[in-house]
């Protein structure tokens, strides 16, 4: 598969970065028709976006770099060579949250209510963008003989973007499915963290290319901590006002 899609004035576009934008935009799309639900003002999600994906792109190669600090700490001008790979989503939700805290902060908005109109886009991207990963013969796993395995180098192995693709788009309906269900604003998005967490655990377990800590993967002790985290603001938000009990 060739990762790229065509050239423009010597100038090479890839098909992740094809896939990567159709995934944002699709968001930003869906997330405008839900915060009109919510009588937010017609523009704040473009707003939003023109901070948030921008700085969601720079912690996802800030992440990726700190946990390869091993080459890229030998080679600091490979820092800021987006082009030759290197974004890992952890790094991306996390400074895209805090952007958009900050951006509810200065507009006067709840950002646990932002925050829900925002999430299943969020899920919705990443599922988008594991085909992109899919271009790039990469994220794949360890050796299988399954009916749908791909083949890379010669190899049979389970094709985990396609896994992550599945739950991620699963979660996605389910999101869009209980938003009228929710109790409280922010269970959406705290619903968001803690099932893509729980698929990310396992899925990370077959792929062959993990960021480590130490003898550790780094995505499943994320994702351990983001389900803890996210189990314990569940109860502190219920205890607020405005919730809703059954």
């Amino acid at each position: 598969m060739d990762p790229i899609a065509f050239s423009i004035f010597g100038i090479e576009v890839a098909w992740y970065g094809i896939i990567i934008s159709i995934g944002i935009f699709l968001g930003i799309f869906i997330a405008i028709i839900r915060a009109k639900k919510e009588n937010l003002y017609e523009d704040v999600i473009l707003d939003l976006s023109l901070i948030a994906v921008p700085i969601a792109v720079i912690g996802a190669r800030v992440y990726y770099v700190i946990f390869k600090w091993d080459y890229y700490g030998q080679n600091p001008g490979d820092i800021l060579k987006f082009r030759q790979g290197g974004l890992a989503i952890h790094g991306a939700i996390i400074a895209g949250v805090l952007a958009g805290y900050i951006f509810c902060r200065y507009k006067g908005i709840r950002f646990w209510k932002m925050a829900d109109i925002c999430a299943p886009s969020i899920i919705l991207g990443q599922a988008i963008g594991r085909w992109g990963n899919y271009f790039n013969q990469e994220a794949y796993g360890t050796p299988t003989d399954l009916p749908w395995a791909i083949e890379i180098d010669g190899v049979m192995v389970h094709p985990t973007f396609l896994y992550e693709f599945i739950w991620n788009f699963g979660v996605f309906i389910f999101l869009l499915a209980y938003t009228k269900r929710k109790k409280f604003e922010g269970q959406i998005f705290i619903y968001y963290l803690i099932l893509y967490s729980i698929g990310r655990f396992f899925i990370e377990g077959l792929r062959i290319d993990s960021l480590m800590i130490g003898p550790l993967r780094t995505a499943q002790v994320i994702s351990i901590l983001t389900i803890v985290g996210g189990l314990a603001l569940i109860k502190i938000l219920k205890s607020r006002k405005g919730y809703k009990p059954s």
